[in-house]
This record gives structure tokens, C-alpha cells and sequence, in this order.
């Protein structure tokens, strides 16, 4: 086997860290609402700027990836990402600030189709699940720590916004790492059709499988908005104000962090017990962890069990997605292009969640009821589906 360059393979891991930005759109919603006056509904629509772009693109992406190389495509991303970081910093109005959350969506979406294969061309046999799994953990990193990067942007640069040429900064540097590190490239692929992967849905496990990921991605992207949301409500904070934005500013974070240490954990229990069983008790104790957050009103009750929630969700991703690889091994590129797509469930669950508060009269119970359901469905997937070996 071949050895591994751990000096050509510490930038490709970087860009997991970039990959993580994308998080950051649940704090930053909050920020951009108050500025602007939004109304939730609008609001509600930042997030679906970010993740509306891997339904799009998530195929087109892979596609040009087999023209121009791995590399290359990850390249594009950074350069899409850091502009998008950049002209919000320049010129900041609404108008950017969409055009920000979109170029952010459409970066992370070439990115993430991108930078796992790129790991693929360094990395061979059985080391290759373990280098992915870092970099997941790296991605996680990144994604609970996008919180306190705009915390430290509003109470020691005085100005949330700093956030951008910070994040454009760690952009550029990545980008400029990987142009100079020398990856050897892969064989030209053949491309995947849109047409091909989506008829792949014909198939009823399949299409229970790609709702599957838009479910909990849409839970992700739901608990990143909604935590700071219900601590702001819970604890009487007037949600206009940014220093009681900044108070609750890391609730995002508790539950990103608990994800990460799930994900460990989950690597582990995975390696000793069957994935539906994993699938079937850890989806069935996130909805109980739901059941109390109705209720409480005190701080870190809300905090423990948006916590436990991370944790329980922490590896469903990974395991609804091998399911369909297993599925229909011989169509394992239509499938991972499939999948990707499905992130689209993070433009689609928050705007459902922010007009279900409305519903409520203003009472985030409404978000978390419709939280509920897609879990919910994912209960229900996890007894549908049957393992293949």
C-alpha cells in the first residue's frame, strides 16, 4: 500500500473546516433579522439561500468535477466561497446579504461533492473511512465553533460583520494551501446525468432513503436556528436586541458539539451492532429528548437536552447514506450525487418551521412540532427499510 503524505493531506483536510462555515447561517439569521427588521418568514428564507443550491447543483457539480479534477473543483469552491464572504463586508444591505447566503450555499455545495473524492486520490483501502471520519470531525469542529467566531466579532470588534473578512481570511488560506500542494489526479470519470440519478427515485427504498437525508439535514439546519430562537423566548429576551442574540449566541454550538462526540461514539457502537438497530434506538430517543424542550423554561434543561438531540442525530446521516449505497452498489456514483442533493432538506425545513411559529401565535412550539414530524418520518423510515448485508 501505498504511504500517505500526511504534508499533502493536511490541506485537504483543511477544507473540511471551510465546509463548516455553512452552519453559521443559523446565528447569522438572527443578526441580519434584527439589522433589517425582518419579518420570521423572511428570515426563515436566509437559510433556504444556503441549501437550496444542492438540489441544483449538487449533480452539475459532480459532473464538471469529472471535466476539470477534483482538485480543481474544490479550488472553484474556495473562490466562490471567499466572494461570497467578501462583498457582504464591502457593502452591507439585504440585497448582499442574500447574495452572500447564496454564494455560501453554492460554494459548499461544490465543495462538499468535491472534497470527499479528493481525499479518495491521497488516501487508499482502509484508511480511507478513517481519514473521512476526521474529516467530519473537523467539519463538526468548524461548525460549533462558527458561534463564537461572530460572538468575538460583535464583543471585541464591536461589529457581528467582522465575521466576514474573518471567515474570507481562513477561505483564502485554505484555497492557497491546496493550489500549492501537489495532488496527483484521478482518472477522468464518466459523467452522471441528472435525468439518470433522478430516476433512480423510481425505486421506493431509495426515494424513502433520499427523504431520509432531507429530513436530517432539515433537523440540523432546524435545531442550528431554532435553539437561539426558543432560549431567547424561554428566558423573556427581547429577540430584537443583539446583545440578548449574543447572550444565547452559543446554543448552536452545544448541539454541534454533542454531535461531534456522537459521532465518535457512534463510530464505535456501529462497529459492534447492526445499522438499523443504531438507526432504530438513537431516532427513537431523539424524539423523546423533544418532548421535554415543549416545557422547560430554565436555561440548561433546554441546553442538556438540545445536547442529546445533537448527540442522538450525530451518525443517522452517515447511516441512511450507506444504506442507499448498499441498496444499488452498481450505481454508487448516481446514488452519492442523489444523496448530496437531498441537503436540500435545509432550505425546506426551516421556512415550514418559521411559519408553524406563526401558526402557534409566535410560540416556537411551533417550530418544534414540525421538528417532531420529521423525525417522526425518520421513526418510520427506520422500521421500513430493511438492511442489506
Amino acid at each position: 500500500m501505498k504511504k500517505v503524505n500526511i504534508l499533502t493531506l493536511l490541506p485537504v483536510f483543511f477544507g473540511f473546516f471551510v465546509m463548516g462555515f455553512v452552519d453559521v447561517v443559523g446565528i447569522a439569521t438572527e443578526y441580519v433579522k434584527v439589522d433589517f427588521e425582518l419579518s420570521e418568514q423572511v428570515s426563515g428564507f436566509l437559510p433556504s439561500m444556503v441549501f437550496l443550491w444542492f438540489f441544483l447543483l449538487a449533480i452539475p457539480s459532480a459532473s464538471l468535477m469529472n471535466r476539470i479534477g477534483r482538485k480543481n473543483t474544490v479550488l472553484l469552491s474556495m473562490v466562490v466561497t471567499l466572494v461570497g464572504m467578501i462583498i457582504p463586508f464591502v457593502s452591507y444591505n439585504m440585497t448582499t446579504c442574500f447574495v452572500a447566503f447564496a454564494l455560501l450555499g453554492i460554494g459548499n455545495t461544490i465543495l462538499q461533492v468535491s472534497l470527499n473524492p479528493l481525499v479518495s486520490n491521497l488516501v487508499k483501502g482502509e484508511m480511507l473511512t478513517s481519514s473521512l471520519t476526521i474529516g467530519q470531525v473537523i467539519k463538526a469542529v468548524s461548525s460549533f465553533s462558527g458561534p463564537f467566531i461572530v460572538s468575538f466579532a460583535l464583543t471585541q470588534l464591536s461589529n457581528w460583520q467582522y465575521m466576514f473578512p474573518i471567515f474570507a481570511a481562513v477561505v483564502l488560506l485554505s484555497g492557497v494551501w491546496l493550489l500549492f500542494t501537489k495532488v496527483e489526479r484521478e482518472e477522468q470519470a464518466q459523467s452522471s446525468s441528472m435525468t439518470s440519478s433522478f430516476a433512480l427515485l423510481k425505486d421506493k427504498h431509495i426515494l424513502l432513503l433520499f427523504l431520509g437525508i432531507v429530513a436530517v439535514v432539515g433537523i440540523d439546519v432546524g435545531v442550528n436556528m431554532e435553539s437561539t430562537k426558543l432560549l431567547l423566548e424561554r428566558l423573556g429576551l427581547d429577540p430584537n436586541l443583539k446583545e440578548n442574540i449574543d447572550s444565547v449566541s452559543y446554543a448552536p454550538s452545544v448541539y454541534f458539539f454533542c454531535r461531534t462526540i456522537g459521532a465518535f461514539i457512534g463510530a464505535a457502537l456501529l462497529a459492534k451492532m447492526s445499522a438499523m438497530k443504531y438507526f432504530k434506538i438513537h431516532i427513537i430517543a431523539a424524539l423523546a429528548c423533544m418532548v421535554p424542550l415543549f416545557l422547560v423554561q430554565d436555561r440548561l434543561t433546554i441546553l442538556i437536552f438540545i445536547g442529546l438531540l445533537g448527540y442522538t442525530c450525530s451518525s443517522i446521516f452517515s447511516v441512511i447514506f450507506s444504506m442507499a449505497m448498499r441498496l444499488r452498489p452498481d450505481k454508487a456514483n448516481e446514488i452519492s450525487g442523489l444523496m448530496i442533493t437531498g441537503i436540500v432538506g435545509g432550505a425546506i425545513v426551516p421556512p415550514i418551521m418559521t411559519s408553524a411559529t406563526s401558526l402557534f401565535g409566535g410560540s416556537q412550539n411551533g417550530a418544534l412540532s414540525v421538528l417532531c414530524i420529521v423525525i417522526a418520518y425518520l421513526i418510520f423510515l427506520s422500521f421500513k427499510i430493511k438492511e442489506t448485508k
